[in-house]
């Protein structure tokens, strides 16, 4: 039989995280972010979540292509623009709109010979300092475009920086706001803001109005909190999209003073019992989640949470049987996500536990991991 992990994506879910993007900006379209294969859930197997977005954003024009090939005909916008002259004639092929961040892009669409001329998202640099033109040269960006015979239509873009908390005692987009505000005042176009955090944070309700015509929904499409620990996924009413479970395959009996796996990081404090589990770091689990005698990582056994043990390995680890005296082997291990038995383990409080974030552990599932719907 194969080896027991496998990935689980939730379809059901995918469709209610992208309603309740919808709940907190009604009057805006949705960009379904799927870069990153899909946060690493897979394009084609979210496809029919968030089929219901107005329209995916993404980065890689072999993605675009996914995308055309599963029968969307919608808008597609390419992120982060293109990257050599050559892409811009896939870009008239595939009906893609694209940013355009820096002037070597103006350059490349200044010399494109096309007959359909190109929806363009112009980004402002408000503060991120990633990509986008600094607000001094922002205006001038704009009118070498709007001269251009191969743009026909120029929307504007920032990305905000803090908008999961605040910043020297203010909100964490109203620096960012202000300054897109100033720069785009009179300028034309439709205005896309709002990533997860600001779309749940700023957005809906009794919240302060963020006006935005298009919406960037990424992380909370798949069920995880743009925000944690000040709120859960539970908190903003996001179910998770992606389960990770696999099953334990042999059991241990440590004496006191036994210690677990490489490093020797976990020495049993009593007499205690524990499952190795087919999960590693090859599997895309953290080899950084801690299973010290002081700290682990939480999982679930059959439902019941417990705690990992010992570092994690490349194929195994190891987690303690104590709360659930009758597992043996053959037991289901949730490593996040919903087990079997109906209880959720948050990826949030995983990611967590090893220092990181929900994001980043989406993204890391490895390709030997089986994916089913």
């Amino acid at each position: 039989m194969p080896r027991p992990i496998q990935a689980t994506i939730h379809t059901e879910a995918l469709r209610h995280n992208l309603m309740r993007v919808r709940q907190s900006a009604p009057d805006a379209r949705v960009w379904a972010v799927v870069k990153a294969n899909a946060y690493g859930h897979g394009l084609a197997r979210v496809f029919e979540g968030l089929r219901g977005a107005d329209g995916f954003a993404l980065l890689n024009l072999d993605e675009a292509a996914t995308l055309r090939g599963l029968g969307w005909r919608g808008p597609i916008l390419l992120l982060e623009g293109v990257f050599e002259q050559r892409d811009l004639e896939l870009c008239s092929r595939l009906d893609l709109w694209h940013t355009v961040h820096c002037n070597a892009q103006i350059d490349m669409l200044a010399t494109h010979k096309t007959h359909v001329p190109h929806r363009i998202f112009l980004k402002l640099n408000s503060g991120m300092n990633r990509l986008g033109f600094a607000p001094a040269q922002f205006r001038a960006a704009w009118a070498r475009l709007n001269v251009l015979p191969q743009v026909e239509e120029i929307s504007l873009l920032t990305h905000f920086s803090d908008a999961d908390g605040d910043v020297n005692g203010a909100s964490g987009i109203a620096q960012q706001l202000a300054v897109f505000e100033r720069i785009t005042q009179d300028l034309p176009g439709e205005r896309s803001l709002s990533n997860s955090a600001a779309i749940l944070r700023h957005m809906g309700g009794n919240k302060a109005s963020l006006s935005s015509d298009w919406i960037r929904p990424g992380v909370v499409l798949y069920g995880a909190s743009p925000d944690h620990p000040e709120h859960s996924a539970a908190d903003w009413g996001l179910q998770p999209a992606m389960s990770l479970r696999s099953r334990i395959v042999a059991t241990q009996v440590l004496a006191v003073g036994d210690t677990v796996g490489y490093g020797s990081t976990f020495r049993a404090p009593a007499p205690m019992r524990i499952g190795v589990v087919a999960c590693g770091y090859a599997d895309g689990y953290m080899r950084s989640s801690p299973g010290t005698t002081e700290r682990g990582t939480p999982v679930l056994v059959n439902g019941v949470r417990t705690r990992s043990v010992g570092r994690v390995s490349m194929d195994l680890m190891t987690v303690d049987l104590s709360p659930v005296p009758d597992a043996d082997i053959g037991c289901e291990v949730t490593l996040w996500g919903q087990s079997s038995q109906g209880a959720l383990l948050p990826i949030d409080e995983v990611a967590a536990a090893g220092g990181t974030i929900g994001y980043e552990l989406m993204c890391a599932l490895a390709r030997r991991v089986p994916v089913v719907e």
